[in-house]
Protein backbone atom coordinates (compact mmCIF):
# COMPACT_ATOMS: atom_id res chain seq x y z
CA UNK A 1 0.00 0.00 0.00
CA UNK A 2 2.82 2.42 0.91
CA UNK A 3 4.60 1.42 -2.25
CA UNK A 4 1.61 2.55 -4.28
CA UNK A 5 1.49 5.85 -2.40
CA UNK A 6 5.21 6.40 -3.01
CA UNK A 7 4.67 5.81 -6.70
CA UNK A 8 1.74 8.23 -6.86
CA UNK A 9 3.48 11.08 -4.94
CA UNK A 10 6.02 11.93 -7.65
CA UNK A 11 3.17 12.14 -10.14
CA UNK A 12 1.49 14.80 -8.01
CA UNK A 13 4.81 16.65 -7.69
CA UNK A 14 5.29 16.63 -11.44
CA UNK A 15 1.72 17.88 -11.93
CA UNK A 16 2.30 20.62 -9.37
CA UNK A 17 5.47 21.73 -11.15
CA UNK A 18 3.67 21.74 -14.49
CA UNK A 19 0.77 23.71 -13.06
CA UNK A 20 3.20 26.11 -11.42
CA UNK A 21 4.93 26.63 -14.76
CA UNK A 22 1.62 27.26 -16.51
CA UNK A 23 0.60 29.73 -13.82
CA UNK A 24 3.90 31.56 -14.12
CA UNK A 25 3.54 31.67 -17.88
CA UNK A 26 -0.04 32.94 -17.60
CA UNK A 27 1.08 35.56 -15.09
CA UNK A 28 3.78 36.74 -17.51
CA UNK A 29 1.18 37.08 -20.27
CA UNK A 30 -1.17 38.96 -17.96
CA UNK A 31 1.60 41.36 -16.95
CA UNK A 32 2.53 42.22 -20.54
CA UNK A 33 2.14 46.00 -20.77
CA UNK A 34 -0.48 47.61 -22.99
CA UNK A 35 -0.48 50.89 -24.91
CA UNK A 36 -3.47 52.41 -26.71
CA UNK A 37 -2.39 54.42 -29.74
CA UNK A 38 -5.31 56.82 -30.34
CA UNK A 39 -5.01 58.76 -33.58
CA UNK A 40 -7.01 61.35 -35.49
CA UNK A 41 -7.84 58.72 -38.11
CA UNK A 42 -6.85 55.20 -39.16
CA UNK A 43 -7.51 55.54 -42.89
CA UNK A 44 -4.83 57.91 -44.17
CA UNK A 45 -1.44 56.77 -45.43
CA UNK A 46 0.06 58.99 -42.73
CA UNK A 47 -1.62 57.21 -39.83
CA UNK A 48 -1.10 53.78 -41.37
CA UNK A 49 2.62 54.58 -41.25
CA UNK A 50 2.20 55.66 -37.60
CA UNK A 51 0.56 52.28 -36.94
CA UNK A 52 3.41 50.40 -38.61
CA UNK A 53 5.97 52.21 -36.45
CA UNK A 54 3.94 51.66 -33.28
CA UNK A 55 3.53 47.96 -33.97
CA UNK A 56 7.25 47.56 -34.69
CA UNK A 57 8.08 49.13 -31.32
CA UNK A 58 5.40 47.01 -29.65
CA UNK A 59 7.08 43.87 -30.98
CA UNK A 60 10.52 45.03 -29.86
CA UNK A 61 9.38 45.98 -26.37
CA UNK A 62 6.98 43.04 -25.93
CA UNK A 63 3.89 45.21 -25.56
CA UNK A 64 0.30 44.83 -26.67
CA UNK A 65 -0.69 47.70 -28.98
CA UNK A 66 -4.22 48.89 -29.66
CA UNK A 67 -4.40 51.22 -32.66
CA UNK A 68 -7.63 53.12 -33.20
CA UNK A 69 -9.13 56.44 -34.21
CA UNK A 70 -12.44 57.94 -35.34
CA UNK A 71 -13.76 57.72 -38.90
CA UNK A 72 -12.89 61.33 -39.64
CA UNK A 73 -10.44 63.92 -38.36
CA UNK A 74 -13.15 66.18 -36.92
CA UNK A 75 -14.58 63.78 -34.34
CA UNK A 76 -12.80 64.64 -31.09
CA UNK A 77 -15.75 63.30 -29.05
CA UNK A 78 -15.07 59.77 -30.28
CA UNK A 79 -11.40 60.27 -29.40
CA UNK A 80 -12.43 61.20 -25.86
CA UNK A 81 -14.59 58.06 -25.63
CA UNK A 82 -11.58 56.01 -26.75
CA UNK A 83 -9.42 57.60 -24.04
CA UNK A 84 -11.97 56.74 -21.35
CA UNK A 85 -12.34 53.20 -22.71
CA UNK A 86 -8.56 52.68 -22.62
CA UNK A 87 -8.52 53.75 -18.96
CA UNK A 88 -11.44 51.45 -18.11
CA UNK A 89 -9.76 48.49 -19.84
CA UNK A 90 -6.55 48.94 -17.92
CA UNK A 91 -4.15 50.24 -20.54
CA UNK A 92 -0.85 51.33 -19.08
CA UNK A 93 -0.20 54.12 -21.57
CA UNK A 94 -1.97 56.22 -24.18
CA UNK A 95 -0.08 57.47 -27.22
CA UNK A 96 -2.25 60.32 -28.46
CA UNK A 97 -2.63 62.57 -31.50
CA UNK A 98 -5.26 65.22 -30.74
CA UNK A 99 -7.90 66.38 -33.18
CA UNK A 100 -8.60 69.39 -30.96
CA UNK A 101 -5.89 70.98 -28.82
CA UNK A 102 -8.31 71.89 -26.02
CA UNK A 103 -11.32 69.58 -26.36
CA UNK A 104 -9.48 66.43 -25.22
CA UNK A 105 -7.64 68.07 -22.31
CA UNK A 106 -10.09 66.90 -19.65
CA UNK A 107 -10.13 63.28 -20.86
CA UNK A 108 -6.33 63.19 -20.96
CA UNK A 109 -6.08 64.74 -17.49
CA UNK A 110 -8.49 62.12 -16.11
CA UNK A 111 -6.50 59.32 -17.73
CA UNK A 112 -3.26 60.61 -16.21
CA UNK A 113 -4.95 60.91 -12.80
CA UNK A 114 -5.92 57.24 -13.12
CA UNK A 115 -2.24 56.34 -13.51
CA UNK A 116 -2.05 56.06 -17.31
CA UNK A 117 1.16 57.34 -18.90
CA UNK A 118 0.49 59.91 -21.64
CA UNK A 119 2.67 60.38 -24.71
CA UNK A 120 1.77 62.93 -27.40
CA UNK A 121 2.60 62.42 -31.04
CA UNK A 122 1.91 64.40 -34.24
CA UNK A 123 -0.74 66.78 -32.90
CA UNK A 124 -0.47 68.24 -29.41
CA UNK A 125 -3.04 68.33 -26.59
CA UNK A 126 -3.31 71.06 -23.98
CA UNK A 127 -2.10 69.18 -20.91
CA UNK A 128 1.00 69.23 -18.72
CA UNK A 129 0.49 65.50 -18.04
CA UNK A 130 2.10 64.58 -21.37
CA UNK A 131 5.44 62.91 -20.56
CA UNK A 132 6.94 63.43 -24.01
CA UNK A 133 5.85 65.12 -27.25
CA UNK A 134 7.00 63.61 -30.53
CA UNK A 135 6.40 64.96 -34.01
CA UNK A 136 7.23 67.45 -36.70
CA UNK A 137 8.55 70.86 -35.71
CA UNK A 138 5.49 72.44 -37.25
CA UNK A 139 6.75 76.01 -37.19
CA UNK A 140 9.94 74.99 -39.04
CA UNK A 141 7.90 72.85 -41.44
CA UNK A 142 5.85 75.96 -42.20
CA UNK A 143 9.07 77.84 -42.94
CA UNK A 144 10.06 74.98 -45.24
CA UNK A 145 6.74 75.45 -47.04
CA UNK A 146 7.59 79.17 -47.32
CA UNK A 147 10.83 78.26 -49.07
CA UNK A 148 8.85 76.12 -51.50
CA UNK A 149 6.39 78.98 -52.11
CA UNK A 150 9.23 81.32 -52.99
CA UNK A 151 10.38 78.90 -55.68
CA UNK A 152 7.45 80.25 -57.69
CA UNK A 153 8.99 82.57 -60.30
CA UNK A 154 6.00 84.89 -60.79
CA UNK A 155 6.62 88.60 -60.20
CA UNK A 156 3.75 88.93 -57.73
CA UNK A 157 2.53 86.22 -55.36
CA UNK A 158 -1.16 86.08 -54.44
CA UNK A 159 -1.21 83.27 -51.90
CA UNK A 160 -4.14 81.15 -50.77
CA UNK A 161 -3.75 79.09 -47.57
CA UNK A 162 -6.11 76.13 -47.22
CA UNK A 163 -5.78 75.23 -43.55
CA UNK A 164 -7.74 72.66 -41.59
CA UNK A 165 -9.45 72.93 -38.19
CA UNK A 166 -8.43 76.09 -36.32
CA UNK A 167 -8.42 74.10 -33.08
CA UNK A 168 -5.66 71.73 -34.24
CA UNK A 169 -2.36 73.17 -33.11
CA UNK A 170 -0.07 71.76 -35.79
CA UNK A 171 -2.02 73.40 -38.64
CA UNK A 172 -1.83 76.77 -36.92
CA UNK A 173 1.90 76.41 -36.23
CA UNK A 174 2.53 75.50 -39.87
CA UNK A 175 0.65 78.57 -41.01
CA UNK A 176 2.60 80.72 -38.55
CA UNK A 177 5.89 79.39 -39.89
CA UNK A 178 4.75 79.92 -43.47
CA UNK A 179 3.71 83.52 -42.85
CA UNK A 180 6.95 84.27 -41.01
CA UNK A 181 8.98 82.71 -43.82
CA UNK A 182 7.41 84.90 -46.51
CA UNK A 183 6.90 88.05 -44.42
CA UNK A 184 9.94 89.86 -45.85
CA UNK A 185 9.39 88.83 -49.46
CA UNK A 186 8.50 91.90 -51.52
CA UNK A 187 6.83 89.81 -54.23
CA UNK A 188 4.03 88.80 -51.85
CA UNK A 189 1.02 90.89 -52.82
CA UNK A 190 -1.61 89.36 -50.53
CA UNK A 191 -2.39 86.28 -48.44
CA UNK A 192 -5.83 84.80 -47.82
CA UNK A 193 -6.61 81.90 -45.49
CA UNK A 194 -9.62 79.61 -45.45
CA UNK A 195 -10.22 76.88 -42.87
CA UNK A 196 -11.81 73.71 -44.18
CA UNK A 197 -12.85 70.32 -42.85
CA UNK A 198 -10.08 67.76 -42.82
CA UNK A 199 -11.61 65.87 -45.74
CA UNK A 200 -10.84 65.54 -49.43
CA UNK A 201 -14.26 66.63 -50.70
CA UNK A 202 -14.65 69.68 -48.48
CA UNK A 203 -11.09 70.82 -49.19
CA UNK A 204 -11.64 70.38 -52.94
CA UNK A 205 -14.95 72.26 -53.00
CA UNK A 206 -13.71 75.13 -50.82
CA UNK A 207 -10.50 75.43 -52.87
CA UNK A 208 -12.49 75.68 -56.10
CA UNK A 209 -14.59 78.44 -54.53
CA UNK A 210 -11.46 80.27 -53.40
CA UNK A 211 -9.89 80.11 -56.86
CA UNK A 212 -13.12 81.13 -58.62
CA UNK A 213 -13.39 84.23 -56.42
CA UNK A 214 -9.70 85.04 -56.86
CA UNK A 215 -8.70 84.38 -60.47
CA UNK A 216 -5.31 86.09 -59.89
CA UNK A 217 -4.37 83.64 -57.09
CA UNK A 218 -1.19 81.91 -58.26
CA UNK A 219 0.01 80.08 -55.12
CA UNK A 220 -1.78 77.58 -52.87
CA UNK A 221 -0.49 76.02 -49.66
CA UNK A 222 -2.15 73.36 -47.51
CA UNK A 223 -1.08 71.36 -44.48
CA UNK A 224 -2.24 67.73 -44.24
CA UNK A 225 -2.90 64.64 -46.34
CA UNK A 226 -6.66 65.06 -46.88
CA UNK A 227 -6.55 68.77 -47.67
CA UNK A 228 -3.54 68.17 -49.93
CA UNK A 229 -5.54 65.72 -52.01
CA UNK A 230 -8.51 68.09 -52.08
CA UNK A 231 -6.38 70.98 -53.32
CA UNK A 232 -4.72 68.75 -55.92
CA UNK A 233 -8.07 67.55 -57.25
CA UNK A 234 -9.34 71.15 -57.43
CA UNK A 235 -6.31 72.14 -59.52
CA UNK A 236 -6.84 69.13 -61.77
CA UNK A 237 -10.57 69.76 -62.29
CA UNK A 238 -10.03 73.47 -62.99
CA UNK A 239 -7.09 72.77 -65.31
CA UNK A 240 -4.81 75.17 -63.41
CA UNK A 241 -1.64 73.09 -63.07
CA UNK A 242 0.32 75.53 -65.24
CA UNK A 243 -1.06 78.65 -63.53
CA UNK A 244 -1.01 77.89 -59.78
CA UNK A 245 2.07 76.92 -57.76
CA UNK A 246 0.95 74.32 -55.19
CA UNK A 247 2.74 73.35 -51.96
CA UNK A 248 1.21 70.55 -49.87
CA UNK A 249 1.97 68.34 -46.87
CA UNK A 250 2.26 64.55 -46.62
CA UNK A 251 2.49 61.91 -49.29
CA UNK A 252 0.59 58.94 -50.60
CA UNK A 253 0.45 57.29 -54.01
CA UNK A 254 -2.03 59.89 -55.34
CA UNK A 255 -0.19 63.00 -54.18
CA UNK A 256 3.12 61.61 -55.48
CA UNK A 257 1.38 61.10 -58.83
CA UNK A 258 0.18 64.71 -58.69
CA UNK A 259 3.76 65.82 -58.10
CA UNK A 260 4.84 63.97 -61.23
CA UNK A 261 2.02 65.31 -63.42
CA UNK A 262 2.17 68.91 -62.18
CA UNK A 263 -0.94 69.51 -60.08
CA UNK A 264 1.42 69.72 -57.08
CA UNK A 265 4.84 71.43 -57.14
CA UNK A 266 6.23 70.54 -53.70
CA UNK A 267 5.54 67.99 -50.97
CA UNK A 268 6.51 68.58 -47.35
CA UNK A 269 7.03 64.98 -46.22
CA UNK A 270 6.96 64.08 -42.52
CA UNK A 271 8.11 60.88 -40.78
CA UNK A 272 4.99 59.27 -39.28
CA UNK A 273 6.67 55.87 -38.89
CA UNK A 274 9.20 57.39 -36.50
CA UNK A 275 6.39 59.12 -34.59
CA UNK A 276 4.63 55.79 -34.00
CA UNK A 277 7.80 53.93 -33.08
CA UNK A 278 9.15 56.59 -30.72
CA UNK A 279 5.71 57.09 -29.20
CA UNK A 280 5.52 53.46 -28.10
CA UNK A 281 9.18 53.43 -27.06
CA UNK A 282 8.59 56.44 -24.80
CA UNK A 283 5.42 54.83 -23.46
CA UNK A 284 7.45 51.74 -22.51
CA UNK A 285 10.02 53.91 -20.73
CA UNK A 286 7.34 55.88 -18.87
CA UNK A 287 5.53 52.71 -17.75
CA UNK A 288 8.79 51.20 -16.47
CA UNK A 289 9.98 54.44 -14.85
CA UNK A 290 12.95 54.70 -17.20
CA UNK A 291 13.91 58.38 -17.48
CA UNK A 292 12.85 60.07 -20.72
CA UNK A 293 15.75 62.38 -21.41
CA UNK A 294 14.08 64.49 -24.11
CA UNK A 295 10.63 65.86 -23.35
CA UNK A 296 10.19 67.01 -26.95
CA UNK A 297 11.44 65.03 -29.96
CA UNK A 298 11.29 66.50 -33.45
CA UNK A 299 11.14 63.99 -36.28
CA UNK A 300 12.59 64.61 -39.74
CA UNK A 301 10.82 66.63 -42.43
CA UNK A 302 11.83 66.71 -46.10
CA UNK A 303 11.00 69.05 -48.99
CA UNK A 304 10.38 67.00 -52.15
CA UNK A 305 10.00 68.53 -55.62
CA UNK A 306 9.92 67.14 -59.16
CA UNK A 307 13.61 68.00 -59.39
CA UNK A 308 14.72 65.88 -56.41
CA UNK A 309 11.95 63.28 -56.04
CA UNK A 310 14.01 60.45 -57.56
CA UNK A 311 16.95 60.88 -55.20
CA UNK A 312 17.41 57.98 -52.80
CA UNK A 313 16.56 59.93 -49.64
CA UNK A 314 13.36 61.27 -51.23
CA UNK A 315 12.30 57.88 -52.55
CA UNK A 316 12.74 56.40 -49.07
CA UNK A 317 10.57 59.14 -47.58
CA UNK A 318 7.89 58.88 -50.29
CA UNK A 319 7.73 55.10 -50.43
CA UNK A 320 8.41 54.08 -46.86
CA UNK A 321 7.38 50.43 -47.18
CA UNK A 322 8.64 49.66 -50.67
Amino acid sequence: MWKNKKRILPVFLVAAVLLSGCTAEKKEVLERKKAAVIMKSTESAFFKAVSAGANAAGTEYNMDILFEGPENEEDYETQNDMIRKAVKEGYDAIVFSAIDYNASSKAIEEAAKAGVQIIGIDSDVNSDKVKCRIGTDNYEAGKMAAKAVLNCEDEKLNIGIVNFDQNTKNGQERERGLREGISHEKRVNRIETINVLSSVENAKDRTKELLSKNPDMNVLVTFNEWTSLGVGYAIEEMNLADKVHVVVFDSNIVSVGMLETGEVDSLIVQNPYAMGYLGVECAYNAINQIPIEEKEINTETLLVTRENMFRDECQKALFLFE
